[in-house]
């Protein structure tokens, strides 16, 4: 149906510029009255953290439109609920006329309907996104006035059944949480002499929880947390035993650990890949000096209050 209407460039519906292309590890974190920061993510509508006000930046409006104009999730698009600042490699979009949330919704659908033009191997969307071919505002159809478009991929942000009062968290130091440590490096080509299975292969990729693909073989005993060593620091929870490849290390929990507090956890510890890049690797020293701000209750981290908090969040039945 998108392609039968009438279409012109983005930039006949669009005011379109650059976002704030500034570098989280430069910038200063505040989780409890910062500045939503945009990444070239696709969870949570693209917000990675929050950061303190940035002189001389501009601090971009809420309902604007943003979009990642290369990497592995070129075209993601979305309208942001919060004012907020961008990473690099990233436009932000204004409606030139009046829109709705559904109406934006809806060209961020159309936007990425166009990534197929960018199959090329690091082809980026810098310089063509003005000119992607959008329908106009008379052709959107009339059931995106009344109907709540949902985007693949997209995540919702996320529930606050619970008071978080992150004001009244207290910092603990990781290894006194976990024990520290390398998993046994696994070369893809012995895996293959094993064949597929039901075992993980856990590698320094940043999507599907890390996981390469599945293979009759492991090393490692599930329940704990892995971090990649080679990148961004990109932390996931691995349920099950699990082989690995190079630069994947192991955080084995102290203390009884579930999925529902594994998984806030892991989101807490993401939060700290702005400290890690190329040069400067997450590896086990760092890891080992870090200290968490995390829910407390007598002194001690709230695992109850975690594992509710996860439960009380939307689809959290589906984990």
């Amino acid at each position: 149906m998108v392609l039968s209407m009438r279409k012109v460039p983005l930039s006949e519906i669009f005011d379109i510029v650059y976002g704030s292309q500034l570098d989280l590890n430069k910038l200063e974190v505040d989780l409890e009255n910062g500045i939503n920061f945009i990444s070239r993510s696709r969870e949570n509508l693209g917000v990675q953290t929050k950061i303190k006000k940035v002189a001389n930046k501009t601090l971009f409006k809420k309902g604007s439109i943003t979009v990642t104009l290369g990497g592995s999730y070129l075209l993601s698009s979305f309208v942001q609920k919060e004012d907020f600042y961008t990473a690099q490699n990233i436009k932000v979009l204004t409606p030139k006329q009046p829109l709705s949330d559904l109406q934006k919704k809806f060209y961020c659908y159309a936007i990425e309907r166009n990534r197929f033009r960018y199959t090329s191997h690091g082809r980026e969307a810098n310089k063509t996104l003005d000119g992607l071919p959008v329908p106009t505002i008379d052709n959107i159809p009339s059931w995106v006035t009344s109907t709540e478009i949902t985007l693949p991929n997209e995540k919702k942000i996320l529930a606050k059944n619970h008071n978080l009062g992150i004001n009244k968290w207290q910092h603990f130091k990781l290894s006194n949480l976990f024990t520290i440590s390398g998993s046994k490096t696994t070369p893809i080509l012995e895996l293959e002499k094993y064949g597929g299975g039901i075992y993980p292969y856990v590698t320094t990729q940043a999507t599907n929880n890390g996981v390469g693909g599945f293979y009759d073989f492991h090393t490692e005993q599930g329940n704990c947390l892995t971090v990649d060593s080679a990148v961004v620091g990109y932390c996931s929870y691995q349920k099950d035993n699990f082989s690995a490849s190079d630069h994947v290390e192991k955080l084995v929990p102290e203390f009884k650990m579930n999925k529902y507090i594994a998984l806030f956890l892991t989101t807490i510890l993401n939060l700290e890949q702005y400290r890690y890049n190329y040069g400067r690797k997450c590896s086990q020293t760092r890891m080992k000096e870090i200290n968490i701000k995390l829910p407390t209750k007598n002194t001690q981290p709230d695992w109850q209050f975690m594992e509710d908090y996860i439960k009380s969040l939307p689809y959290s039945k589906s984990l």
